[in-house]
């Protein structure tokens, strides 16, 4: 059910073993066996990807259901017996919006006396308020922590890769260089820092990308991006294969390395983490040890 969520999501078997850190074949193979077992095509098969049929939708708002079953089932021991008190927790934009809800739900189940205090703010003021134990600790992207007196612990690192509307030429190809990508127009994201990260990379080259449009918005990015009004580069955490339209958005692997996006936690260097943080902390450890998100 985890694979078949996976390739919902991403639209991809590809993408999908990706984030599950699995081979190809191991997904295609559970949503082939789901397929048999339930008796319907979940998805149509195309040259960009794997497209849900209506069987498929219907079974992916109840597949969110089961997991979430299951992980009640798996958490019960501890269930109870959770930390109690407050924790003060920094955030910024892309992590609460794409990464950390869901594993504050499980959290609570937990911990039902742990009280999540959740504070968005850029990374500047997150940094800043580690350092003056204004938070216990933050969830945030890890690649852009640049204090040396915070520490930090990566969960997860999410690739980043072209993303074109569906039937671009790119779309054609196995790799795309930099030089080919700088003579589209661009579609620049600036949230969190987003801009900065990407001219950190085209810096290394001759060629600049030709900025159409900066945008704080993902959700602008995609649509500019699925009307074939731009091109951009952003992480696997952050794509999803619609635009709000509903309009088709396909992705490439560049020619070129791009550095991955960073998500993890941050606390003050040297400071003795509290039993609140350290049940957040130990949550997320163990969390990563054994599966990927």
């Amino acid at each position: 059910m985890k694979y078949f969520v996976a390739t919902a999501e991403t639209g991809q078997v590809s993408r999908a073993a990706s984030e599950l850190s699995i081979s190809q074949s191991a997904v295609t193979t559970a949503i082939r066996e789901l397929e048999v077992e339930l008796g319907v095509e979940l998805f149509v098969r195309t040259a960009h990807g794997m497209e849900m049929t209506q069987p498929g939708r219907e079974l992916l708002a109840l597949a969110y259901e089961i997991l979430t079953k299951m992980d009640e089932v798996a958490n019960i021991r501890e269930r109870g017996s959770g930390t109690i008190g407050r924790i003060l927790v920094a955030t910024t934009y892309t992590v609460i919006g794409y990464f950390l809800p869901a594993h504050l739900a499980r959290i609570a189940r937990l911990h039902p006396n742990l009280d999540i205090q959740i504070h968005e703010m850029n990374r500047e003021s997150v940094e800043e308020g580690l350092l003056a134990n204004r938070f216990d600790i933050a969830v945030v992207l890890t690649s852009n922590i640049s204090d040396p007196s915070i520490d930090t612990e990566t969960l997860l690192r999410s690739r980043r890769r072209l993303w074109l509307p569906q039937g671009h030429r790119f779309a054609l190809h196995r790799r795309v260089d930099l030089a080919e990508i700088a003579d589209e127009d661009y579609v620049m994201l600036t949230v969190d820092e987003a801009a900065n990260t990407t001219m950190k990379y085209w810096s290394f080259g001759p060629v600049q990308p030709r900025v159409r449009l900066r945008t704080s918005s993902i959700e602008a990015v995609r649509s500019m991006v699925a009307n074939g009004q731009g091109i951009t580069i952003l992480s696997d955490m952050v794509y999803r294969p619609w635009s709000l339209e509903g309009k088709r958005i396909v992705s490439a692997e560049t020619e070129q390395p791009i550095p991955s996006m960073d998500v993890g936690l941050a606390w003050r260097r040297g400071v003795d983490l509290s039993p609140q943080a350290m049940a957040l902390f130990t949550y997320f450890r163990q969390t990563f040890d054994t599966i990927s998100i």
